[in-house]
């Protein structure tokens, strides 16, 4: 028999042993009166009133001494109990040295005291089970060291690492920071569907299923609801946001996941360049409130984010490393990327491998910064600039050599829109999978007037880059192959 054959025999055996003595192994309710930590904090007067105590939480460590237990027990924060033989009584003591196991969820009843140590600690007068743990948890000090199995079993290893859990509270406040920040400024959270007929707002393969109802096949979104925002400001809804799920069939790497949080967002009556301040003040403000700090070093880079954010003008930039013009259409990226050993797809057009000559580019660049001046072969959603409109009023965050966010002032011209969907639906035909699919039921919207206005998205990406992490370990759940 296995190992872990045996220890679930013993611990169903002792399963045995609460029934017999008239305790339910998984009953449904629990008597607790203070979180661990709220016991910790009021641990004095609590004392000084001699008032009892119910705490409740998962048995990590047990140490015996003289006759007597010390118990270690967590509920997200970590506490101390301390059970005798002649207080519990001959029984009660031994009914809980024979039948718990590091891992059990424990109810104790007792009062406060403090050790000869000074730990503030519960002297315990009574125990109840609460879940039977049949399985034996991983070293506490050593954890679970594969990578494989530490995703797999994301719930030992987030129980176990104190970085992990910390991380996961980050992440919650990294979100409300943001929907907070929207809401301070009157804009609406609304929820987009997240099966589309066509997908938008995005170059990006997408995952394919069958709606069963309607026999048709749909897809899953690969925005946060670009297009049906707009509607929404066609509509008179001036600010809008969303934070949800998004769903793209692309490969992986230490950026990508298939399905991720983003959140964007549309202001109506505002433009690109405002939206850089807001930007700037929003990254500022997730940085004090979540991390208190605005430098961060984020995979080799040190960024500040309170100095002034660099300004990079994206065609200046590849003119000075390739020696050509993006705005030039007879010139030959494929021999520049060839000549700088740089890989691309075959029969690419001009928009995939101008994006893969700049993406050579941004690795180096640490920002913060926002890229402008992108022609308008390389984005069907935003307005083509003012100043010259072979370029479009668009901006990337560039951040330690990614980008972590993109804002644009938002195209409104529905005949313009309509042109650049037939190019992209050409580009599809062609063979192109990633390229946007055109939407001719959001062209006709347009038709109904939509305002100007400023539109951004950000991944959590981001919040990964703040914590110096991949994609993966960054999220709570990755996705895994089964076994």
């Amino acid at each position: 028999m296995a190992l872990l054959d045996t220890v679930r025999a013993e611990r169903l055996a002792k399963i045995v042993l609460l029934k017999e003595a008239g305790m339910d192994a998984y009953p449904a309710r629990t008597e607790r009166t203070h979180t661990v930590e709220q016991f910790l904090e009021n641990h004095d007067t609590i004392e000084a009133n001699d008032e009892q105590v119910m705490l409740a939480g998962r048995v990590m460590s047990m140490r015996e001494h003289g006759g007597s237990l010390f118990v270690d027990v967590f509920d997200g924060t970590k506490g101390q109990c301390f059970l005798q033989r002649d207080k519990l009584g001959e029984q009660v003591f031994d009914l809980f040295v024979n039948t718990v196991d590091t891992g059990d969820i424990v109810e104790f009843s007792g009062m406060a005291f403090k050790t000869k140590r000074g730990m503030p600690s519960l002297s315990v007068t009574g125990w109840r089970m609460l879940a039977k743990a049949l399985r034996p948890l991983p070293d506490e000090w050593f954890g679970i060291k594969d990578e494989d199995e530490r995703f797999r079993k994301r719930y030992l290893d987030i129980l176990l690492t104190k970085e992990l859990s910390d991380r996961i509270k980050r992440r919650s406040k990294f979100w409300n920071v943001i929907r907070s920040y929207l809401l301070d400024r009157e804009f609406i959270e609304v929820e987009t569907p997240a099966l589309e007929t066509t997908t938008g707002g995005a170059e990006a393969r997408p995952f394919e299923t069958h709606h069963n109802a309607l026999d048709m096949s749909v897809y899953l979104r690969i925005s946060v609801g670009e297009l049906w925002q707009k509607r929404l400001m066609v509509a008179g809804l001036p600010k809008t946001f969303e934070i949800g799920r998004v769903f793209r069939n692309e490969g992986m790497s230490a950026e990508h996941a298939q399905d991720y949080t983003a959140m964007e967002f549309y202001e109506a009556f505002k433009e690109y360049e405002a939206g850089m301040e807001m930007i700037t003040d929003l990254y500022r403000t997730i940085a004090d409130t979540v991390y208190g700090t605005r430098v961060f070093s984020i995979k080799g880079f040190e960024i500040d984010l309170d100095k002034e954010w660099e300004v990079y003008d994206f065609c200046e930039l590849l003119k000075k490393e390739y020696g050509l013009d993006p705005l030039d259409n007879d010139a030959d990226w494929a021999k520049a990327l060839v000549e700088k050993g740089v890989s691309f797809e075959q029969n690419a057009d001009m928009g995939r491998l101008v994006d893969t000559a700049w993406k050579q580019i941004r690795k180096t660049l640490g920002g913060p910064g926002f890229l402008i001046n992108v022609p308008v072969y390389m984005e069907p959603l935003a307005k083509k600039s003012a100043k010259d409109p072979r370029v479009v009023e668009r901006f990337q965050v560039v951040l330690a050599g990614s980008e972590n966010g993109k804002g644009f002032s938002e195209l409104n011209d529905p005949v313009d829109q309509a042109e650049r969907f037939m190019r992209q639906g050409e580009l599809r035909a062609a063979g192109d999978e990633e390229a946007q699919m055109p939407d001719a039921e959001f062209v006709e919207a347009l038709e109904y007037g939509m305002p100007p206005a400023f539109g951004f998205g950000v991944s959590e990406r981001l919040f990964d880059f703040f914590e110096d992490v991949s994609v993966r370990e960054g999220q709570i759940f990755p996705l895994m192959r089964p076994r």
